[in-house]
Formats: structure tokens, C-alpha cells, sequence
């Protein structure tokens, strides 16, 4: 079983950049692809990227490309999301996510673990 927690969230200002992290624990990260979803109050959870196990495959929701950059670091149980240039509507309660799949889907069902979300809010 993995485990995984998010970190990295906060308050800012539109313009601005934030960088998520989401750690893994045991030693099985480097066979996940990795996702990350957000889910805003009164919405359905979303699809926001995605990256394979070994990082080069990266799949990235219309929303945000141009934007964000996942990114992740297997020797230290790691996944990344840099996010540029935030406006309000990214404002969300993001989720990591971890699936034995080759390819970043963006299909919720194929993801087997999912961290407790850290909340983004970015003013006007």
C-alpha cells in the first residue's frame, strides 16, 4: 500500500506561482504513474496533469498547459506540480494520486492511492 501527502498549498495572489509537493511512502513509487486533481467547492474532482513512471510521458489538462509542470523525483519518492501565472479560478483543494498504469490518465478509476489534498487559493 502507499501512502501519499501533499504539501505546499496556500494563499496567493493572482499572477503568482505556487509549488505542490506530494511524497510517498514505502518503496514502491518509481512503478506509479503519478496524477494530480483539484476539486473546487460545489464541483467535481478534475483532472489537472499527469506523469509516468519514469517521467517521460507527461499529460496535462487544457486548463493549465502552458501554465503548470509536473514534474517528479523517484530517488526521493517525490512528485512535483510548479504552477505559474495562478488565477482564481485555480483555486481548489489539489490531489495527488498514484496508479499501476503506464500511461497519466485522466480518468479517476484508474488511480489506486490518492493523498488528503492541499488547498490552493489564489486571490483577485
Amino acid at each position: 500500500q502507499t501512502q501519499l501527502l501533499e504539501s505546499g498549498g496556500g494563499l496567493v495572489q493572482a499572477g503568482g506561482s505556487l509549488r505542490l509537493s506530494c511524497a510517498a511512502s514505502g518503496r514502491t513509487f518509481s512503478s506509479y504513474s503519478m496524477g494530480w486533481f483539484r476539486q473546487a467547492p460545489g464541483k467535481e474532482r478534475e483532472f489537472v496533469c499527469g506523469i509516468s513512471w519514469d517521467g517521460g510521458l507527461r499529460s496535462y489538462a487544457d486548463s493549465v498547459k502552458g501554465r503548470f509542470t509536473i514534474s517528479r523525483d523517484n530517488a526521493n519518492n517525490t512528485v512535483y506540480l510548479q504552477m505559474n501565472s495562478l488565477n482564481p479560478e485555480d483555486t481548489a483543494v489539489y490531489y495527488c494520486a498514484a496508479g499501476l498504469r503506464r500511461l497519466p490518465t485522466a480518468i479517476t478509476n484508474h488511480y489506486d492511492y490518492w493523498g488528503q489534498g492541499t488547498q490552493v487559493t489564489v486571490s483577485a
